[in-house]
C-alpha cells in the first residue's frame, strides 16, 4: 500500500460496498488506495432471487457475481474477512480472515472509512421460523422455498406474506432531505418484497392450478404496507389486490410466532396457514453496536452527505446507514455516488458545486408479478417530495430483467443514464 496516498477502507462488498469503492475510484483516480473487506467472495443479487424462485430456477446459478476480478479491474484490494471491531479514534478496523476457520484477528489502518456492511436479517428472533417460515432474502432460503412450492410439498393451503416489526433507531431524526420533509420512522424495514411476493404467489397459484389468490393474506405491522412507496400508489395497489381476492391486514404490530397451525401476531390475532413467507427485522451488526458513530440501534449516523457528524472521515451507505429508509438498494446507490464525490472533494478533485449535493432519497422499485409482468414504483412523497408514479405491465418486467443483465455485464458499473432510460421506458418521459 502506498503510504503517501490516503487509504480508503470499504467494509462490505454487496451493492453499497462495491458501488462505493467503484465511485471513489471513478472520482479520485489513482489519488487514493482502496481496500474492500467482505466475508463472501461474491456479490449476491438479492432483487432477482424471487423471480428465480417463482419461475422454478435455482437462484444460486444466476444471482452471484465474483468480486475479485471486478475489484481487480479498478485496482481495489480485496480481503475476504469478517469485520469484528472498529476504533474510530485510532482509525483502525479489526477483522478475521475467514477463508478457513480459526484465523487470527488482523488490524487495518484507514484515512477514510466507508461502512457498507448492510444489516443482519433477524430470522432467529422469529419464534418458529426455522420450522414453519420461508423467505426469499438469500440463496439458501430461496432454494428452500422453491423446493416447497415445486417439489409437491405445498398442498394448496392458506398463505401469509408480510413483515416483522423494524426497530429503527434515532440516527436520522431531524434530517430534512426535501423542504419541510424528513426521514420518517417506519414499522417495517422494506416492504417492496412483500408486494412482489403477494402478486407473484397469486400468479403461481393460478398457473399451477392449485388455488385462487384468495388463499393469500398480506400483512404489515404498520398503518399501511409499503407506505414509503407513496400513499396513492399503495392505495391503487391494494385496490388491485383486493379485486384479485387477496386479503389484507394492517397494524398487526409484529410476528409473535410461527406454528404448525399458522402465524400468531403481537396484536393477539392469528391466521391458519400452510405457508408463511415473512421478512424480518433489520438489525445492526454486533461490531457497530455502541460505537460513537452509531445511533441507539447500532445504525451508522450520517448527515445528508453521508458523513458522520463527529467523525467526518467515516461514511456509511446502504442498509447499515440510519438515513437509509426504507432499506432499499436504489437509495443505497444514490448514497454511494455522494460518497465518491465527497472523498474527491476533500482531495481537491471536485469543486463545491460538483460534490456537495445532499441526499434526496427516491424510492425506486420494480417487483416481479409473474407471467412476464411487474410493477414499477418511483416516489419521494414519503420524504416530503412530490413524485409518485406507479406502472404495471410487461415493460417494467423487461426493465427488471435487463437491469440485472446490465449490472453483471458491466460488473456493477451501471451508467447514470441507466435509471433515466428505465424512467423513459416505464413512464414515457424523463
Amino acid at each position: 500500500m502506498d503510504k503517501k496516498k490516503p487509504h480508503v477502507v470499504v467494509l462490505g462488498g454487496n451493492f453499497a460496498g462495491l458501488a462505493s469503492a467503484q465511485r471513489i475510484r471513478e472520482y479520485c483516480g489513482d489519488a487514493v488506495t482502496i481496500t474492500l473487506i467482505e466475508r463472501r467472495e461474491y456479490l449476491l443479487y438479492v432483487p432477482n432471487i424471487p423471480a428465480d424462485v417463482m419461475d422454478n430456477r435455482d437462484p444460486g446459478k444466476h444471482q452471484v457475481m465474483p468480486l475479485r476480478p471486478v475489484l481487480d479491474d479498478d485496482d481495489i484490494a480485496f480481503i475476504q474477512g469478517e469485520v469484528c471491531g472498529l476504533d474510530v479514534d485510532a482509525k483502525t478496523v479489526s477483522f478475521v480472515p475467514n477463508e478457513r476457520p480459526g484465523s487470527e484477528v488482523e488490524t487495518l489502518d484507514y484515512d477514510y472509512l466507508v461502512i457498507a456492511v448492510g444489516a443482519k436479517f433477524a430470522y432467529d428472533r422469529i419464534e418458529g421460523f426455522a420450522e414453519h417460515g420461508h423467505t426469499v432474502s438469500d440463496l439458501y432460503h430461496g432454494e428452500r422455498l422453491r423446493a416447497f412450492l415445486f417439489d409437491g410439498v405445498y398442498k394448496g393451503g392458506p398463505i401469509a406474506i408480510g413483515s416483522a416489526r423494524f426497530h429503527q433507531g434515532d440516527g436520522a431524526d431531524g434530517l430534512e432531505p426535501y423542504p419541510g420533509g424528513s426521514i420518517p420512522r417506519a414499522a417495517a424495514g422494506c416492504e417492496g418484497p412483500v408486494l412482489e411476493m403477494t402478486t407473484a404467489m397469486a400468479t403461481y397459484l393460478q398457473q399451477q392450478k392449485i388455488g385462487e389468490p384468495s388463499l393469500i393474506t398480506t400483512f404489515t405491522p404498520g398503518e399501511m404496507v409499503a407506505e414509503d412507496a407513496g400513499v396513492n400508489n399503495i392505495k391503487a395497489f391494494l385496490e388491485m389486490a383486493s379485486g384479485m381476492g387477496i386479503h389484507y391486514r394492517n397494524n398487526v404490530q409484529d410476528i409473535k410466532a410461527l406454528t404448525p397451525e399458522g402465524i400468531e401476531f403481537a396484536d393477539g390475532t392469528q391466521l391458519e396457514t400452510e405457508l408463511n413467507i415473512v421478512f424480518p427485522d433489520y438489525v445492526a451488526h454486533d461490531f457497530l453496536r455502541g460505537q460513537p458513530v452509531c445511533d441507539s440501534m447500532g445504525f451508522v449516523r450520517t448527515n445528508l452527505l453521508m458523513r458522520n457528524p463527529e467523525y467526518p472521515e467515516v461514511f456509511a451507505a446502504g442498509d447499515c446507514a440510519a438515513v437509509t429508509m426504507p432499506k432499499q438498494a436504489a437509495i443505497g446507490h444514490q448514497e454511494t455516488d455522494i460518497i465518491g464525490r465527497q472523498v474527491a472533494f476533500d482531495l481537491g478533485l471536485l469543486d463545491d458545486e460538483e460534490a456537495n449535493k445532499p441526499l434526496q432519497p427516491m424510492v425506486f422499485c420494480i417487483g416481479d408479478m409473474g407471467a412476464g409482468k411487474a410493477f414499477y414504483v418511483r416516489s419521494n412523497t414519503w420524504f416530503g417530495g412530490d413524485v409518485e408514479v406507479l406502472k404495471i405491465g410487461r415493460i417494467p418486467f423487461m426493465l427488471k430483467m435487463q437491469y440485472r443483465r446490465m449490472f453483471f455485464d458491466l460488473k456493477g458499473k451501471v451508467p447514470d443514464w441507466g435509471i433515466g432510460a428505465a424512467r423513459l421506458a416505464a413512464e414515457g418521459h424523463v
